[in-house]
């Protein structure tokens, strides 16, 4: 990565940093870890002990090594709450944020929470009280989190609050674009009945369906489309932008929108939902179109595939791209965490 010295400013001792999670990649690539994923790394660079423990049984039972970083699955049936006792901090998000807390009360250890939408739930087990620090992923998600405080005036405000836009180098992803019109996950909420619909109104056009991590997949069974299963994240850049001229996001919610980054690095212009997730990660590079306007989405496809249009709009996505380039948020990140002890 290279985006984060090596060595921690001042001297700072090496840390025992143990996050809870309930998965990891290869074997589960969702935005969510991805984003922790390339939050460790920068304190593995630093010299720091990063280890993460799952919560769910998998397919794999040893300990094994992502991207620097030493995965402990549940199946190894191995002391957590030993490596909780010993740890210097604690970082967890989603559904292990409560017990996490708990355990974090219970020996008396900072804990940091990674907020990565604006569900109520999120709020809530960050709130509960505990809670030395709160990342959130965008500006929108602290507003959201301010209004929660504003609601419910007893909740317990984390000690520290911090924005972390999801991570993403683009060196990792950047390729020469491909030819097709692609979405990436084809549950309902990401947008696979409007790449059917799509794919069936534009038969000339290539189409590329990628399986997601979770949700019921609606895969066209079209001469136009090509599915492709399940793409591990160090993967996506041969696999999916490689041969993406365009990418959908036309999802009902995204708290910020990683896959619509990752392809910006490539100048693959993206068309999507204007939530206020995607508003924000995509600024003026966005193309956005109501997820129910289906005809809106082809008269903006096929505006954007003449070759002036596509050469503006890959301009732009290459500019927002360099707009979004994570190292100083990662450093700030690292310090934060450094000063929790």
């Amino acid at each position: 990565m290279g985006a984060v010295p090596a060595s921690a400013p001042g001297g700072t001792a090496p840390l025992s940093i143990v996050a809870r999670v309930h998965a990891m990649p290869p074997e589960h690539n969702a935005g969510a870890e991805h984003m922790l994923v390339s939050m460790l790394r920068p304190l593995v660079e630093r010299g720091h002990d990063v280890t993460v423990w799952l919560s769910r049984y998998g397919k794999v039972s040893k300990v094994y090594e992502y991207q620097g970083i030493r995965v402990m699955p549940l199946e190894a049936r191995l002391d957590f709450p030993t490596a909780v006792r010993k740890a210097d901090v604690l970082i967890s998000h989603l559904e292990c944020v409560p017990s996490t807390s708990s355990l974090a009360r219970g020996y008396g250890k900072p804990v940091v929470v990674v907020c990565h939408n604006t569900h109520r739930p999120t709020f809530r087990d960050m709130a509960a009280g505990g809670t030395a620090l709160a990342v959130y992923n965008s500006q929108w998600m602290r507003r959201e989190a301010e209004l929660f405080f504003a609601e419910y005036p007893k909740a317990v405000r984390p000690a520290g609050e911090l924005i972390v836009r999801p991570p993403v180098f683009a060196s990792e992803y950047a390729t020469r674009p491909g030819k097709a019109i692609t979405l990436v996950n084809c549950n309902p909420e990401k947008g696979g009945k409007v790449l059917d619909a799509l794919a069936r109104r534009m038969p000339e056009q290539q189409f590329l369906a990628v399986k997601g991590a979770y949700g019921e997949q609606i895969l066209p069974d079209l001469p136009n489309v090509e599915v492709l299963d399940h793409v591990r994240g160090e993967d996506m850049r041969e696999q999916v932008y490689a041969r993406t001229k365009v990418l959908l996001m036309p999802s009902s919610y995204e708290s910020w929108g990683r896959a619509g980054v990752e392809a910006l690095a490539s100048g693959i212009p993206v068309v999507a939902h204007p939530t206020p997730g995607l508003c924000e990660s995509l600024g003026e590079a966005g193309v956005f179109v109501d997820r129910n306007d289906v005809p809106g989405y082809e008269a903006v496809l096929r505006k954007l595939l003449t070759p002036a249009e596509y050469r503006l709009a890959s301009k732009r996505a290459k500019a927002r791209s360099a707009e979004l380039d994570p190292t100083a948020e990662l450093a700030a990140w690292c310090n934060a965490v450094e000063a929790l002890t």
